[in-house]
């Protein structure tokens, strides 16, 4: 079967499985605008981290955590795309308002086309759960972690999912990268 035709089944969104071919409007890091799809990444390893809102509490604190870490990540040959329900001219007036430069794409998912199809959007508020997915070269969902709305991630423990599942192996419980693997 054609990829295209695996990933834009219309099944549950599970690890292991393609991610859909879903598209929304972003804010680039030059501050333009562009269409992406998320099979534009594919051959890239990538995380999509949603968030509920933008000019809130927590959610500057992830952005700004995904900020500081960019660097490791581009190293890792990772793209870090951010996702909410908000219009990307609401990511642009937080960006130049408050939250500062953000180096990675801001896509403003307004249809929760995105949102609905990680299984991450709340009917009733419109927004997204906090979710932090790792997408492989392939376009396979490696690894899904999804916390309620006031508990804010660890893009610590992104990266250390990401650099275990980077090296192929068995990794045990509070691997971190430089240890031996159990293979």
């Amino acid at each position: 079967m054609h990829h295209e035709e695996e990933c834009c089944r219309p099944e549950p969104l599970q690890v292991g499985g393609h991610v859909p071919c879903v598209s929304a409007q972003a804010l680039l890091p030059d501050g333009s605008f562009k269409d992406v799809k998320l099979s534009d990444y594919k051959g890239k390893w990538t995380v999509v981290f949603f968030y509920p809102l933008d000019f809130t509490f927590v959610c500057p604190t992830e952005i700004r955590s995904f900020n500081q870490h960019h660097e490791e990540f581009k190293k890792l040959g990772v793209e870090v795309l951010s996702v909410s329900t908000d219009s990307v001219y609401s990511h642009k007036a937080w960006v130049e308002n408050g939250l500062g430069k953000v180096h990675f794409p801001m896509l403003g998912d307004t249809n929760h086309q995105i949102a609905s199809a990680f299984n991450v959007l709340i009917q009733d508020k419109g927004i997204a759960l906090r979710g932090t997915f790792i997408i492989d070269p392939a376009g396979i969902l490696r690894s899904a972690v999804v916390n309620d709305l006031p508990v804010g991630r660890s893009v610590e423990e992104t990266l250390r999912t990401l650099k275990a599942l980077q090296t192929g192996k068995l990794t045990g419980c509070e691997w971190k990268p430089g240890e031996k693997t159990l293979n």
